[in-house]
């Protein structure tokens, strides 16, 4: 296989792939006589009507495997992975980034899959596709892992950061894991559940267990002397890798149909389901995700979003096929921006969340700004937005003169200075933050809609394309559909759009839950089709528009229906008090109400004004105590309609009234999925008594605003 790879021709044609359609053509186009009863066409991008969807861009490359060792023979000595070295004695991470070439990864997960396998023989287990839990943070061990255990033909099934104890049982208990490589954090929870969990053998440690202690007194001697008690063993990774050297045990490579990784649902209704991804969807997905000039062409990245969620996975794979630098943020999320400032990535994908706080942190400091520097900064977003409206072909977000004065300086601000893309994913990103950015940092920045079950890619914008509220046509891989959903009142002959739900068909799409057929049956229809439970419609040129969720609709007692997820996302887009948001509608009442969480930041100023007193945003007692005060509530809500009256809401889209908290939903107490996503049954039934209460107030002021008679 020696020369494979994208050589100039596939580049050309990655490029090729990454172009528009001329002017006012479309971007996805319906295929001939695909017509269904309650069911659009079938739609393709525009470049694949007719010919087979993209699968892989180099005939060699079917699996994982394949792809990296390609990079390696390609980028060898190119930086792969980095990461902050800890400094014991100041107690804080150094401000650099120690790098592991690709020639220098691929032994060390190639010993890596080999010490596993010799680790599992002891343990009687043949040779085969069996899964190895993974349970860490971002960091260049676990990607070494990972690849290590391709190179074995095993695969890996991640398990999130922030699981608890249940759902760790569950997942392990469920995958029949015999072995879980960790950071030492989860090492004794790990212990904790063994009686539990049986079939747990072995643990490996990514970080040190020796630190020169004398004997008996290392984490590893105390370690493994609990875990002894329950016919478990411990071993650094080191260690591993040191036994897979000597071992030596040849390379088994996978094929395309062996299972890759089981990626766990986020489990918002029950529990999680394990989603099988296969090496195929693996290589399918990469090479229409490369065709957006958001991942392709990325010399340095950033791996922040969790790797045990397949959009974090499917993103540190399009760089490694790259050849790219890939470094890993330092642990702590409020401190992202110095990772960044440090890294410089020339590519970001990422979520609405962060680029919301983006958006929100470079218009305090140039549009919101007073005196000659808001107003220039005010001119120049003004100058570039209606620039963007300009026709296909015209529009632009660039500017001779502001892209050098203003511009570099803002990008420099957050540490994207030499960033020339970006990608937002996972959820919907809110049209004025989206538009705001481009026009802030004059980059392509596109949106993009994928789902765990199409290894996170299915669609994305266009570069040139700068239309705002929809996740673009689909990629070179999938094929799409709308099915009618007359129940929600959404028709596959509605006008002028039509509307239903979105299904997915190709090489990316999962083959089936792991060992629940049921909810397979569920979702896969026999030739394929994927029912994603979104909602959506597709525009004249073919681009997708998620306008709801099937399974979160809202009926109000007048008939309406609404999308709450959808009118979250525009308050936590549009104002920077709010830091989370849970809408909610009884089917007995005509209007909304809302729990949020404030940003103490942003709060403490805004009630310090209301309440006419200084209240510190260090001060998190006392401003829990100003968010109960009912002037403050009031004002709130007038904030509220401000936004909706902005976004154009319907009246009964409005909240009436709402409670106001500091984080009051949590990954530990239930309410947040470990992907951050919120568990509205459970969330409806925590606040209960606090809804109850807000509607009895509703209807009580109703009902003494009414005229005496």
């Amino acid at each position: 296989m020696a020369g494979i790879g994208p050589d100039l021709k596939t580049a050309a044609y990655i490029k090729q792939l990454s172009t528009p359609p001329p002017a006012g053509s479309p971007y996805a186009l319906p295929v001939p006589g695909t017509e269904r009863e309650n069911r659009t066409p079938v739609y393709r991008h525009w470049q694949f009507l007719d010919k087979p969807l993209l699968e892989t861009y180099v005939p060699e490359i079917r699996t994982f495997h394949d792809l990296f060792q390609d990079a390696v023979r390609r980028f060898p000595n190119n930086k792969c992975l980095g990461t902050r070295p800890w400094d014991p004695v100041t107690k804080s991470w150094e401000p650099r980034y120690v790098w592991q070439t690709y020639a220098e990864v691929a032994v060390r997960s190639k010993n890596f899959g080999s010490g596993i396998q010799e680790l599992h023989s002891r343990i009687g287990q043949a040779p085969g596709n069996y899964g190895v839990g993974l349970w860490s943070q971002n960091r260049a061990e676990w990607q070494i892992a990972d690849i290590g255990l391709t190179s074995q033909s095993l695969f890996s099934v991640s398990l999130y950061e922030t699981l608890g104890p249940d759902a760790s049982e569950y997942i392990i208990r469920h995958a029949e894991l015999s072995c879980v490589v960790t950071s030492l954090p989860h090492i004794p929870t790990l212990l904790a559940l063994a009686p539990r969990i049986p079939a747990l053998k072995l643990i490996v440690c990514m970080d040190p267990l020796d630190g020169g202690e004398p004997d008996g007194y290392s984490k590893m001697a105390l370690l493994s002397g609990i875990a002894a008690q329950h016919g478990v063993e411990i071993w650094p990774m080191t260690g591993v890798e040191e036994l897979g050297e000597k071992a030596a045990r040849p390379v088994r490579p996978p094929r395309p149909t062996d299972i890759l990784t089981v990626n766990y649902t986020s489990g918002t209704t029950g529990d999680p389901k394990g989603v099988v991804l296969t090496h195929a969807n693996c290589v399918a997905a990469v090479s229409s995700a490369r065709s957006s000039a958001g991942y392709t062409h990325t010399d340095v990245t950033i791996s922040y979003l969790p790797l045990a969620h397949i959009y974090g996975r499917m993103i540190d794979q399009c760089a490694v096929s790259e050849g790219s630098a890939i470094g890993y943020f330092h642990g702590n999320m409020l401190e992202l921006v110095d990772d960044l400032k440090l890294l410089r990535p020339t590519g970001l994908i990422s979520v609405p969340r962060l680029y919301n706080r983006i958006s929100m942190g470079i218009q305090a400091q140039t549009v919101k700004a007073s005196g000659v520097k808001g107003a220039l900064s005010r001119k120049v977003v003004d100058t570039k937005k209606a620039n963007m409206k300009l026709p296909p072909g015209q529009a632009t977000n660039k500017h001779l003169l502001y892209d050098r004065i203003w511009t570099p300086k803002v990008r420099a601000g957050v540490g994207l200075d030499r960033c020339r893309s970006m990608v937002s994913g996972s959820a919907q990103l809110d049209p004025d933050v989206q538009e705001f950015l481009r026009a802030a940092l004059g980059n392509y920045f596109c949106q993009g809609y994928g789902l765990t079950e199409s290894y996170a890619a299915g669609s994305f914008q266009l570069q040139g394309d700068f239309s705002l509220g929809n996740v673009g046509g689909p990629m070179p891989g999938i094929e799409i559909c709308l099915e009618s959903q007359p129940e929600l009142e959404y028709l596959v002959t509605d006008t002028p759009r039509p509307r239903g739900e979105l299904l997915l068909r190709g090489p990316f799409v999962f083959g089936g839950y792991l060992k629940n057929e049921a909810e397979t049956q569920k979702a896969l229809e026999a030739d394929g089709w994927f029912h994603t439970g979104d909602i959506a419609e597709i525009d004249e040129l073919g681009r997708i528009k998620i306008i709801d969720r099937k399974k979160n609709v809202l009926k109000l007692s007048q008939g309406e229906y609404i999308s709450p997820e959808r009118i979250e996302n525009v308050y936590m887009g549009s104002s920077n008090l709010i830091a989370t948001a849970f809408v909610h509608g009884e089917p007995s009442q005509s209007t909304l109400v809302g729990v949020f969480g404030v940003d103490p930041v942003t709060f403490a100023p805004f009630v310090s004004k209301i309440l006419k007193k200084t209240v510190a945003p260090d001060d998190i007692e006392a401003i829990k105590a100003a968010a109960r005060e009912s002037q403050v509530i009031k004002s709130f809500i007038k904030h509220l309609d401000g936004i909706g009256k902005k976004h154009k809401f319907n009246g009964y889209e409005r909240v009436r009234n709402c409670l106001l908290d500091v984080e009051p939903f949590t990954v530990e107490n239930q309410l947040l999925t470990p992907t951050l996503k919120l568990k509205r049954p459970q969330t409806a039934r925590k606040f209960k008594s606090e809804i109850d209460r807000m509607y009895t107030e509703i209807n009580e002021e109703a009902s003494s605003a009414q005229p005496k008679l």
